[in-house]
């Protein structure tokens, strides 16, 4: 959701090259930017001093024109001042009002990728450009049929998923006319192996498993060039709208309004209001999961047929 930003920091800031900090998973996705100059994985966290490695680190890459973070962190503020950046941008907080040039206040009730470009344009004059797509510079793989994405996997906590055999009913729903890959990281896969098993109860042949199986660069190339992407709220989601891949989300405890595909034509969210919503929880804290339970197959199944895809 920061890439929209980082396309208006190249637009409005000719001839900059960017420097990445982040961990590993941001990194791999966006080290491909054309701009990108270094692109630094921050272990920092698995030191015995956090503190002094994050100054170490700050040393290591120098001074800056302008160093802005998207995270409200205590060590990204530290790392940035470390730095000897004079401009630094982060939202307002006790520790980067005390250590940062550049701390505005930003409006928690926008969408995060709104949040991130007003936070990104704050010291630019007259700011009046159209907020971009999101951008990856990955390939987006070609595959030889039509193919329909699974994505049961949210690494946030279970609050956030779906139901396996509920994902591989609206897979079989479609496996006339799509092939079926199922993707998930290397903690879900025990999850999609459940959708596979469903798949093949219901006689399913025309499906890949991938959970486990692809880097950061074929996750993004695979999910790039699906037809159609079915998906709980997560990073796939966002990967699947930088491509623009019709996608079907499945919501319950998160802030839809704030956290949302962005700018993808082709996509619908499937959510139930409660009570409760958006508790923002992990796990599902009065123990019913109520906001996914009540979801059906046939509401996804319905929503996929509303794309006319």
């Amino acid at each position: 959701m920061a890439t929209p930003a980082i396309e208006l920091l190249a637009l409005y800031h000719p001839g900059a090259k960017f420097t990445f900090v982040g961990s590993y998973i941001t990194i791999e996705a966006l080290k491909y930017h054309p701009l990108c100059e270094r692109a630094i994985v921050d272990e920092t966290k698995k030191a015995p001093s956090r503190l002094l490695a994050t100054y170490k680190l700050a040393k290591e890459l120098g001074e800056f024109s302008l160093a802005l973070s998207f995270r409200n962190q205590l060590h990204s503020s530290l790392l940035m001042r470390f730095t000897s950046t004079v401009i630094c941008i982060a939202r307002a907080s006790w520790h980067s009002k005390f250590l940062l040039s550049h701390t505005p206040k930003i409006k928690t009730s926008q969408h995060l990728v709104e949040q991130y470009c007003e936070l990104a344009m704050i010291n630019v004059d007259s700011f009046n450009h159209k907020i971009p797509n999101l951008k990856l510079y990955i390939q987006a793989k070609q595959y030889d049929k039509p193919t329909l994405g699974i994505n049961a996997g949210a690494t946030y906590g279970s609050a956030k998923r779906w139901y396996p055999e509920r994902f591989a009913e609206v897979g079989a729903a479609f496996s006339d006319k799509y092939d079926i890959v199922i993707f998930g990281g290397p903690n879900e896969v025990e999850m999609a192996k459940d959708i596979e098993d469903s798949l093949i109860s219901s006689n399913i042949t025309n499906y890949t498993n991938l959970a486990g199986k692809t880097n950061i660069q074929e996750l993004c190339a695979f999910i790039g060039g699906c037809s159609l992407f079915i998906t709980n709220d997560s990073g796939p989601m966002h990967v699947a709208a930088a491509y623009q891949v019709p996608t079907i989300t499945i919501f319950g405890p998160t802030k839809y309004k704030e956290t949302s595909q962005w700018k993808n034509e082709k996509s619908r969210i499937i959510r139930h209001e409660m009570d409760c919503s958006p508790c923002m929880k992990r796990e599902c804290p009065l123990k019913h999961h109520e906001c996914m339970t009540t979801i059906t197959a046939q509401e996804v199944i319905g929503a996929v047929i509303e794309l006319d895809l």
